[in-house]
């Protein structure tokens, strides 16, 4: 059956509906930036760009960098824009927009992240690189997907009973990340580990200013899990959304996280951008190599 024109809404010009894209309009590798802004901080470096777009926060170049045609995307903050982005993109790879039926061959994009994140471990100080070798979810967004057979329930387990996670909230989800992509990215120059992903900015990352918290030791909890070596490395906002989406849909990602702060020692990076414009420079490298 076709899919209905209120599940899958597009523009009077046959665009997704939020992307405002079309299937001619991306590469097969895309790169999420969080800060629209940050898009031509990124396409820069490009050889050509020959497409762009842009409705609310969602902001679309594509291009060529050395041979290789790469759509940069801005998701804005959240995992909820992060659902909006991955569905919308799989639906312009996997579904014909005029038959609204999904296609029998199924493409796999290569989603990379370029995000800045905190630390929050001693040992993984400002201006490094951490690469999402696994996503905690802390959100619940996921919870909405049937996610029993992307998910790892040991590791789970674990940092519920670690921390005494309580009741009320949704229950933490994790998710890996594509082995194939992390290969190609990683190097000596970058960590691995375990991010955390909130779904806020403020208490559901243990910030105080008005409003207490449910739980005032959960970052000390999140920051002591250990489950046979791995740790909670750091905690930022979009990637358990993109590991688990892109699991479901049968695509391929991996998120790089400049470290700007490190919540465990008070440091906060004197360079920021600097550190930003190197990991962007090291992964758009490392997807041509």
């Amino acid at each position: 059956m076709a899919i209905k024109e209120s599940e899958l809404i597009l523009n009077p010009d046959g665009s997704v509906y939020h992307l405002n894209l079309k299937p001619e309009n991306i590469g097969d590798t895309i790169i999420f930036v969080g800060d629209q802004n940050r898009v031509e901080k990124v396409t820069k470096h490009f050889d050509t760009v020959d497409f762009e777009t842009q409705k609310r926060e969602f902001k679309t170049q594509t291009g060529i960098y050395k041979g290789k045609r790469i759509s940069v995307i801005s998701t804005g903050i959240g995992p909820d824009n992060i659902d909006i982005v991955l569905n919308e993109l799989d639906a312009l790879v996997n579904i014909n927009l005029k038959t609204r039926q999904p296609k029998e061959s199924l493409v796999s994009l290569n989603i990379i992240r370029i995000g800045t994140s905190g630390s929050l471990q001693k040992d993984i100080p400002v201006d490094t690189f951490v690469l999402s070798e696994y996503a905690l979810d802390l959100n619940g967004m996921l919870h909405s997907y049937q996610i029993e057979n992307i998910s790892h329930p040991d590791i789970e387990n674990a940092f519920i009973n670690q921390t005494n996670w309580s009741a009320n909230k949704a229950k933490p989800i994790v998710i890996k990340n594509s082995e194939a992509l992390q290969n190609k990215i990683k190097s000596n120059q970058t960590f691995l580990g375990v991010t955390a992903t909130a779904g806020g900015f403020y208490a559901p990352q243990g910030r105080v200013l008005r409003l207490p918290l449910q739980d005032a030791q959960l970052n000390n909890k999140i920051d002591s899990f250990n489950y046979n070596g791995l740790r909670v490395t750091n905690l930022e906002m979009e990637t358990s959304a993109i590991y688990g989406l892109s699991k479901l849909l049968g695509h391929n990602a991996v998120s790089m996280n400049a470290i700007i702060a490190n919540r465990a020692t008070g440091n906060f990076s004197k360079n920021p951008y600097k550190t930003v414009e190197n990991l962007i420079t090291y992964t758009l490298n490392k997807i041509v190599e």
